[in-house]
């Protein structure tokens, strides 16, 4: 199997994340069941590839972004969020908000990064019609 291509994923998450219905899908798993946005994402970019993972492969890259979530992405949008709130005593809020979506943005593009990475040391199966977000879905 060729390796998979950052690049590639993340024009594939632009693509899909731009459509209305599926940033609120996405950001649903995200605020009511902790499910990682850009972990779906792979899973449905490896679904339009037709390949399959495991749940050890699962498993493994639910690991990978795990500790970048906890400690660079969940601590950011925290003070995105507190910001928020807080505008109106905030005297530069615009500015600093989007300097701080202009890096949630890029480490969102780096945790993509890690995840392609990830999946090109995997054995992935070739699969008519994967469904590899049932999986992680069902995962708890």
């Amino acid at each position: 199997m060729n390796l998979l291509n950052s690049d590639h994923f993340w024009q594939f998450a632009c693509t899909l994340y731009a459509k209305p219905e599926q940033q609120t899908t996405l950001l649903a798993l995200q605020n009511q069941q902790g499910k990682n946005v850009n972990l779906c994402l792979l899973l449905l970019y490896l679904d339009s590839l037709n390949l399959s993972i495991n749940t050890q492969q699962l498993n493994e890259l639910t690991q990978v972004v795990s500790e970048f979530d906890t400690y660079a992405l969940q601590p950011l949008r925290a003070a995105r969020s507190y910001l928020k709130a807080n505008q109106n005593t905030i005297s530069d809020y615009a500015t600093i908000r989007a300097e701080l979506l202009s890096t949630e943005l890029k480490l969102e593009k780096q945790q993509q990064h890690m995840l392609i990475e990830a999946v090109n040391e995997f054995e992935l199966i070739e699969h008519a019609e994967p469904n590899n977000i049932e999986l992680y879905m069902k995962a708890t």
